[in-house]
């Protein structure tokens, strides 16, 4: 029900309604005599009560009362009252109209107050969208600054991964071109003396042979951590060739059996991929020295469409569940799986580590971007290197 809101308006609407239920009555007086004067004054009081309020309503009603006695009792145009039944019918009249009044304002003042209530709640709920507004709004600039951040850290990482391995060819071109050619003179200047140990007391031909196999033994030590800081076979006949070289050394090293399987046809990769599946195969068969406790480790290295897949297997206890924790919600890892998975992400791949107390495997695919030909000196160099192994 709504309400005129207004207090002349209200006041006006009850005034011109009570005249034109007055002016009505008079239409109608020919079809209706003397009879039923209140006719039609009770839609009056009705809609007065509906729509003006309570004031305006009585002002309605008393002036429909005055009118009708005044116009429409006997005697007309006299406020007198000669007949007991005139009375009751005015009395009845007001009663009535009190009744409409009251249920009316009833009706009034619970649709105003369901208004105020949905007044309430949509104010509630503009400001709970407002609100909401603003958090999605704080929320999308906290994420555009966290991919920020994540593009940056993932930037640094990247270049901490490249300097890493820029130092590591550094070092191992350092180790080689230096001290290496030092340990080279030294073991010529050794030998000079070793073939003159005839000449030298027992002691000190002793001691010139054992400096001797000393001098070998650290020129063969210099020579591996060269390689596996940066293997030379990695850029000159591939990653097929410099894994074979590294698992070979790894055997002899730690005894573990490691078998490799590479399918046919594996060509070339990008440096970056190559570098990648290196360094990963490396790590993975660390981590088996170091943690599995397995004797047996299985390497396989496929070229699917344009993806490479590497999978690396041990038999051995596998990692802890809490470990197993960390890798699933990324939570504080090791250097070296950190590494891993940075490597793997900077390349677009996928990096899936599955453990039980019955192993541990390791897979690893990556996008093949391009793809590098490999001279045919290099292929048949590598050909010779896989069948010698």
């Amino acid at each position: 029900m709504k309400t005129l809101k207004s207090t002349p308006a209200r006041y006006g609407t009850a005034i011109l309604i009570a005249f034109a239920a007055l002016y009505v009555r008079y239409l109608l007086g020919p079809l209706l005599g003397t009879r039923n004067p209140f006719e039609t004054v009770w839609l009056a009081v009705a809609l007065c009560s509906w729509y003006c309020g309570l004031g305006p309503s009585l002002l309605a009603t008393l002036g429909c009362v005055l009118g009708v006695e005044y116009f429409f009792l006997q005697p007309v145009h006299s406020f007198r009252i000669y007949d007991r039944h005139e009375l009751y019918s005015i009395v009845c009249f007001l009663i009535f109209s009190a009744a409409i009044i009251a249920l009316g304002e009833a009706n009034r003042r619970a649709s105003a107050s369901r208004d105020r209530a949905e007044a309430r709640r949509k104010a509630a709920k503009d400001e709970l969208e407002r609100r909401v507004v603003e958090r999605t709004a704080e929320l999308q600039d906290k994420n555009e600054k966290l991919r920020k951040q994540t593009g940056m850290v993932r930037e640094l990482s990247a270049r901490l991964l490249q300097l890493q391995d820029e130092e590591r060819r550094r070092l191992a071109r350092e180790l080689h071109d230096s001290v290496g050619q030092l340990l080279a003179a030294i073991a010529m200047n050794v030998s000079k003396a070793e073939r003159e140990k005839g000449k030298l007391s027992a002691m000190a031909a002793n001691a010139v042979e054992e400096s001797c196999m000393l001098v070998q033994q650290a020129a063969a030590e210099i020579r591996t951590m060269s390689h596996l800081l940066h293997p030379p076979l990695l850029e000159e006949m591939g990653l097929e060739s410099a894994v074979r070289w590294f698992v070979d050394g790894f055997v002899q090293r730690s005894n573990i059996d490691v078998k490799i399987a590479i399918s046919s046809g594996f060509n070339r990769l990008s440096r970056d991929l190559e570098l990648a599946i290196f360094r990963i195969v490396q790590e993975c068969l660390t981590n088996v020295h170091r943690h599995s406790a397995s004797k047996t480790a299985r390497i396989s290295l496929s070229q699917r469409n344009a993806w490479i897949e590497c999978d690396i297997r041990d038999d051995g206890k596998g990692i802890p569940p809490e470990k197993q924790l960390a890798l699933s919600t990324s939570g504080s890892l090791g250097v070296g799986l950190r590494g891993m998975r940075e490597r793997v992400s900077q390349l677009g791949g996928v990096l899936r580590i599955q453990s039980d107390a019955s192993g541990t495997t390791v897979t690893v695919a990556l996008p093949i971007k391009r793809t590098i030909p490999a001279p045919a000196e290099n292929r048949a160099a590598s050909a010779t290197v896989a069948g010698a192994s």
